[in-house]
């Protein structure tokens, strides 16, 4: 789901940068010594922290499924604008620390010990979930969260724009370059990839060939194929057919449906809003192929519940974890469907979901399918940070992309050595 369309931010780099920062230090001092004990099921009140999600409906769901629960008073922190990270991290060092938080994989939150093991919870219905999700919460066989919405996220086109200015849908980042040129007009630009261009680094190494990580935790991607695709990333930011200072960022879709970008980088999650400003108006394609190497690719974004293991309730914690995430498919169903579009991560209600089974949602679930790439819990704010700076110096700069990956790959293959030894 959308971030809150107030705010004007990357929700996923500046979440993650909360939890590398925060679960990389002084998170890591908050340890068995804060006299609240923890695993006691108790507690009949519980806190759960979530960010405010732009869809309309979706604070009073959260609500709802809450008050629902028989067994405890969940109350839930509804946290507008951008600080919902710096809220989180500072508050989860307090005594007022919340129960349970939605959030993304992050090994540094595992290592430290402030997200509780779910396996226990999950295992009896692990192989009913996307094994994608497993793995991307799993360290060392052990799960750590309960994925509630996966988030595809690749391009939207105005069909029309395209067809009057013959125009094909890309296929190759070359064509997506040629593309934007044809289709920039007076007040119209070719393509919009977000303000910042973050959305779409790891698409970027994915089309062209390589990955973030190898499956046993080293650097993959310092390539000729990423150095290549970063060059016409350059190309294509200075080619003044790029959408730059949109009044919102890629996550809100008003960049397309007010018609300035015939092109749009954006999530599933804002079909509904692009259909109803544009009716059937509308394509979708992935981050095309960026380099001989490469093949084309659809990022998984999404969210997760969390248990804090240093919290009071953990027991309690898991148990409501369990009753609304496992169980009430009902509200899974709702939370993924009614409130935008996203993939439930549950195989039994995706396959159920008859909202994503025609035109433009089955479009975008096929290309999940076969394009989609998810978050690697190994990969960590420091190393996120390091491909941001890569970016920053080679597409928003003219710095030499080989360059720039050989210091990025030194500062991950640094951080790595610090977290697997």
């Amino acid at each position: 789901m959308s971030a809150s369309s107030n705010s004007n931010w990357s929700r996923r780099s500046l979440f993650r940068a909360a939890a590398g920062m925060a679960a990389a230090g002084t998170l890591a001092a908050c340890g068995s010594n804060n006299g609240r004990g923890g695993g006691s099921s108790s507690g009949d009140h519980l806190v759960q922290y979530f960010h405010a999600y732009g869809e309309a409906g979706t604070e009073q769901a959260i609500k709802k499924y809450a008050k629902a629960y028989p067994k405890a008073d969940v109350s839930t922190q509804w946290i507008t604008g951008s600080d919902f990270e710096s809220k989180l991290f500072a508050t989860l060092l307090t005594a007022n620390a919340p129960d349970l938080f939605e959030f993304h994989p992050q090994i540094q939150l595992v290592k430290s010990g402030q997200v509780a093991d779910l396996s226990d919870i999950i295992d009896p219905v692990k192989s009913d979930f996307n094994q994608a999700d497993i793995a991307s919460h799993t360290v060392d066989g052990k799960i750590y969260g309960v994925r509630m919405i996966d988030d595809p996220q690749f391009f939207f086109y105005r069909k029309s724009m395209l067809e009057k200015a013959k125009v094909e849908v890309p296929q190759t980042l070359d064509e997506l370059i040629e593309a934007a040129a044809k289709l920039t007009t007076g007040k119209v630009k070719g393509a919009f990839l977000g303000n910042d261009l973050h959305a779409v680094i790891n698409p970027l190494i994915w089309s062209s060939g390589a990955d973030t990580l190898t499956a046993d935790n080293r650097p993959a991607f310092n390539t000729d194929g990423v150095a290549e695709g970063l060059t016409k990333m350059r190309k294509l930011f200075t080619s003044g057919s790029l959408l730059l200072g949109a009044p919102a960022d890629y996550w809100d879709p008003s960049a397309i449906n007010q018609g300035l970008c015939a092109i749009q980088f954006c999530g599933m999650w804002a079909m509904p809003a692009m259909q109803q400003a544009l009716g059937d108006d509308l394509g979708v394609f992935p981050f095309p192929k960026a380099a001989d190497a490469g093949k084309p690719s659809v990022y998984n974004g999404g969210w997760s519940m969390f248990v804090n293991a240093k919290g009071k309730n953990v027991d309690a914690a898991k148990e409501y974890v369990k009753w609304l995430w496992i169980e009430q498919k009902k509200y899974q169903e709702d939370w993924a469907l009614s409130y935008g579009f996203h993939i439930p991560p549950r195989s039994s209600i995706a396959a159920s979901a008859t909202k994503l089974q025609s035109g433009l949602p089955a479009e975008g679930v096929k290309l999940f399918d076969q394009y989609g790439h998810f978050d690697n819990i190994g990969w960590t704010q420091a190393m996120i940070t390091a491909t941001e700076n890569v970016f920053a110096d080679c597409v928003r700069k003219n710095g030499d992309p080989k360059a720039s990956l050989d210091t990025a790959e030194k500062t991950v293959s640094a951080e790595l050595k610090k977290l697997f030894g």
